[in-house]
């Protein structure tokens, strides 16, 4: 493990924080740093250039350190296995991304200064309004930072792919965030990761800054008051830190590692009430997740010694969670139950407030001694005057941890809620010594994962965690490269969907493995002008793009659009295929028009295509049963959030202003006058001191919404890996199903990237064409953005069968996987491990695919290594017919975090229509492109798709992102793929 905190730089002082004796009021002894500015991070010792150090944000810097430390603490005899997942957690927008846009944003505000100097009482004053434009633009760029390689720098997904360069690891790399849940939702993917076989090692880095103007302000106005007692003028959020190191227990064990602690489970639930975002305040939603959690880890409530509690303020909140324990412990001995809160020494660290939670927790069941909790600390129901024989306790110093009379393990749990209806219970399980392996089962409901240090760390050294899930190893846990049989039949340590989560389907308990079929039962897009699923196809059969000029709402030309030409702060194309964002509220959702207003547009557009992905399942929403997820891939910082910061620092515009020589013969009263007139003219972005601001801006709030506006018992989560996002979140999503933690599952992506921020960060890189994308053609030279969704409802095939449900298609597997290079160039081998992951998971192979749904970025660099990897899999020389290969980029551009998306879109409706999708614009085919050696070809007009021998069709959808990430996802026709 490792911690980094403005109180404890590392564990070993936060240990001592967290034990010493009544702390005062605030967040702990003595004065401190507010914040992790002061922390130094040696890039030099990672790798990373000079030039893209500049443009990296912060947290990305200190998130590297805190791998750093956890690996550095944790790496065993055993060493760390080439196939480890980097999962990252935060939320709401980096420093990168704040600077970036309003550095784009101020060149509109240099030219409404120009303006109001050339039509004011100031033109007669011999000042050039063009200078103090220019003069302006050069100002915010040094203060703000100008690079290239901004676009890349300010992405939270690059945090991982840098995380996984620097230390050469090859899983999968991904960000998540479900508000003050994400750092539950980063530990139960990457348990369901490791319980799969999908890999041997996931390190978790969760973190939390206080970055900018807009969170103070938009959490305040959601009630949560600043510090960590919900009182005083502090800022709302407090910074911190951590990592962990996981593994299979079983894994741990060989491997040497020492371990901390076991992950028995995490287990999430929701609590869907359409309206603005709040806590959920359902003592039965918090009952619920406990027993779902002891269910699957096989453990009764009477085993757990240590409660570590969310610790929220409010009374309300308070009270749900102290209800909900109190029932849970029904029964329990007295005094039998410590209770505590990490928020009473750190604050509320927001997305890494689990983590630190879990963190704190692992360190007591380490050191066996049960840490004490600050007077007042709203703790659990053991506060203010507790009955008479109740089993709570609240230590105020520092207690030895008694072992069981029985010899039963001790235990923690560790509680969390979130702002969007979420609610977290994870259990912990102190480490087995080495001499009691031999009676762990194999496999099973107590199966666990364990947290734990190097067993070559200094004894007592309080750093190192190794998180393994007790599960039947896979059949060739090592040797990714060979695929065969990777991963397939793992068994998974959890009952079905009925008896693992509670209140599900009711299906039997079972032991799932890596490759169980999930069924496509509803899907919904809307791209370019096609206003849904079936408008799309249209477009897919219709022999032209959707590319043109952006409108000149979405692309000012006049201030952003410098043709032909790389100029900063300037786009050198104007082209894109943009979507019209919803002005109103689906039919059936009663959304006020202040919310409505309030939302981004990504969420306004996820809201629609969700409720056409609702209606092709036949069947409202609310009647869905069980307990579902919703997984969205998209940036985790949306626009609006962006445009509201901006708002916040005009004052720093306006002493930008002050300081321009250009300005020089205006006298302080008149400069004054003239920034009160371009403020005036600036557009204003809308209020911030709203509840409903932050519920419009937070990228998780997509997939809340449609849980929430759909009365749907499913935990939300927004996922980043670049331009593979919607892969990732299918991946998260299907990780969920197989694993039985849901029963059904929202999943795909939405982005919007058609706007002035993202062609001029996207073009400062090269990455744009100069015409219009054209994948696998001679003169590809870049991508076109478009905006789009896409979005599917899934469920197990067994359940779906089972329900009567339409069953489209069917995905059979995801594989992933990091090039540990470059984070901007392409790679074969990481591109071809993907593919072999994905083929290790099902009984057919690669000759029995007749369709590649490329990723297709258009360059032709990407396109020739794409081709180049798809031979080393698909070319095994056994296939009686070429692999056709297309991409939907060619009509309707690169719609980044939802590309993957529109792919299995446009997959899905070839299959349904047995018909092979053609590609457009293709002038002269690249000569880079090994297509022989598959053999395979680019269509360019539609063919009929022949069924195969005795098989069903089958085809696969590819999506790379920045960073060196590869998804590869495998699927085949549904029973019902005609309907």
């Amino acid at each position: 493990m490792s911690a980094l905190y403005p109180r404890a730089r590392g564990l070993e002082e936060l240990w001592r924080l967290l034990v010493a004796d009544a702390p005062p009021s605030g967040t702990g002894a003595g004065p401190a740093p507010a914040g992790l500015g002061d922390i130094e991070v040696d890039v030099a010792r990672f790798g990373i250039p000079p030039a893209q150090a500049a443009s990296m944000a912060r947290l990305q810097l200190l998130m590297v350190e805190a791998a750093r430390q956890c690996l550095d603490d944790a790496t065993g005899p055993g060493g760390l296995p080439g196939r480890t997942d980097v999962v990252v957690g935060t939320c709401l927008g980096l420093d990168r991304q704040y600077a970036n846009a309003l550095r784009v944003d101020g060149a509109r505000y240099a030219r409404d200064l120009a303006e109001t100097l050339a039509e004011g009482p100031w033109r007669h004053t011999g000042t050039d309004p063009r200078d103090a434009e220019r003069e302006l633009n050069d100002v915010l760029a040094r203060r703000l930072g100008a690079s290239p390689h901004d676009r890349v720098g300010e992405m939270a997904s690059t945090i991982p792919a840098r995380i996984a360069s620097a230390f050469k690891l090859r899983g999968r790399t991904l960000a998540v965030e479900s508000a003050d849940a994400t750092s539950y939702w980063a530990l139960a993917h990457a348990v369901d990761s490791l319980r799969a076989g999908l890999t041997d090692a996931a390190l978790v880095v969760v973190g939390q800054r206080d970055e900018g103007r807009f969170a103070r302000r938009a959490l305040a106005a959601k009630g949560i008051a600043a510090g960590p007692d919900e009182a005083g003028d502090g800022p709302a959020l407090a910074e911190g830190l951590g990592a962990l190191l996981l593994k299979r227990r079983s894994t741990a064990r060989r491997d040497g590692d020492r371990v901390y602690a076991s992950v028995l489970d995490c287990a999430l639930r929701h609590e869907a009430r359409p309206g603005t975002f709040r806590y959920s305040l359902s003592a039965g939603h918090r009952r619920a997740a406990a027993e779902a959690a002891h269910r699957t880890a096989g453990v009764t409530p009477g085993s757990v010694g240590l409660v570590e509690c969310a610790g929220h303020g409010s009374a309300a909140v308070g009270r749900a969670e102290q209800d909900a324990i109190a029932e849970i412990h029904t029964g329990a001995a007295r005094d039998s139950v410590a209770l505590g809160s990490v928020r009473d020494r750190l604050g509320h660290t927001f997305a890494n407030a689990g983590l630190a939670g879990v963190t704190k927790a692992a360190l007591a069941l380490h050191h066996r001694t049960v840490p004490p909790a600050r007077a007042g600390t709203s703790a659990g129901p053991a506060e203010g005057s507790p009955a008479d024989g109740s089993p709570f306790r609240v230590p105020r110093a520092a207690e030895p941890w008694r072992p069981s009379a029985d010899g039963t393990p001790r235990r923690a749990a560790v509680l969390g809620a979130s702002l969007t209806g979420t609610v977290c219970h994870v259990l912990l399980e102190e480490h087995v010594p080495a001499a009691a392996w031999t009676s762990e089962p194999a496999a099973g409901p107590a199966a666990g994962v364990s947290a734990g240090a190097s067993a070559s760390a200094t004894a007592g050294a309080s750093a190192g965690a190794t998180v393994s899930a007790s599960v039947a190893e896979s059949p060739s846990g090592e040797g990714e490269g060979e695929g065969e049989g990777e991963g397939r039949g793992a068994a998974v340590g959890r009952g079905g969907a009925g008896s693992s989560v509670g209140g599900g389907a009711g299906a039997a308990p079972s032991v799932r493995g890596a490759g169980e079929p999930v069924a496509i039962v509803g899907f919904g897009g809307r791209f370019a002008d096609s206003p849904d699923a079936d408008g799309f196809w249209r477009t897919m059969l219709s022999g032209r793009d959707r590319i043109g000029p952006l409108p000149p709402e979405q692309f000012d030309r006049d201030l952003y659009h410098a043709p032909g030409a790389l100029a900063r702060g300037r786009s050198y194309t104007d082209l894109g295929a943009p979507v019209p964002v919803p002005s109103a509220p689906p039919p059936g959702l009663r959304i006020p028009p202040h919310r409505y207003a309030a939302m981004d547009a990504a969420q306004r557009l996820g809201l629609h295509v969700a409720t056409e992905m609702f209606a092709r399942h036949g069947r409202p929403p609310h009647t869905l049963e069980g307990v579902g997820t919703v997984v969205v891939g998209s940036n985790l910082g949306l626009s609006r959030e962006r445009r509201l910061h901006t708002g916040l620092c005009l004052d720093d515009l306006e002493a930008d202003v002050r300081s321009l020589a250009a300005l020089g013969a205006l006298g302080p009263d008149e400069v004054e006058a003239l920034t009160k007139l371009v403020r005036d003219r600036f557009t204003d972005p809308g209020p911030v001191d709203l509840p409903t601001t932050w519920d419009g801006c937070v990228a998780s709030g997509i997939a809340a919404l449609i849980g929430n506006e759909h009365r749907l018992d499913a935990v939300p989560v927004a996922v980043e890996a670049a331009c593979a996002s919607s892969l990732a979140a299918l991946d998260v999503a299907v990780g969920r199903l197989r694993s039985g933690a849901a029963d059904y599952a929202v999943a795909g992506g939405v982005e919007l990237p058609c706007n002035a921020r993202d062609l001029v960060l996207c073009s400062a890189l090269g990455l744009l064409s100069h015409s219009r994308i054209t994948p696998f053609d001679a003169a590809a030279d870049g991508f076109t953005p478009g905006d789009g969704c896409a979005l599917f409802l899934l469920k197990r095939l067994a359940d779906a069968r089972r329900d009567g449900d339409p069953v489209f298609g069917v995905l059979r597997a995801v594989g992933a996987s990091n090039d540990a290079k470059s984070l901007i160039a392409p790679d074969v081998d990481g591109q071809t491990r993907a593919v072999r992951q994905a083929f290790a998971q099902v009984d057919f192979g690669p000759d029995e695919v007749d369709y590649l749904e490329a990723h297709g970025t258009g360059t032709r660099l990407g396109d020739r290594v794409e081709v180049a990897a798809a031979a080393q899999v698909y070319g095994t020389g056994r296939r009686g017919a070429p692999l056709h290969i297309g991409s939907a980029k060619s009509f309707l551009g690169h719609t980044f975090a939802a590309a993957g998306a529109a792919g299995l879109l446009r997959t899905l409706q070839a299959l349904r229509r047995a018909t092979l999708p053609p590609s457009v614009n293709l002038s002269e085919l690249s000569p880079d492109l090994a297509l022989d050696a598959v053999p395979a070809r680019v269509a360019t007009e539609a063919l009929p798709w022949p069924a195969g021998p005795d098989r069903p069709r089958r085809a696969a959808v590819s999506a790379f992102g920045t960073g060196g990430i590869n998804y590869h996802l495998l699927i085949e026709e549904g029973t019902d793929a005609t309907r």
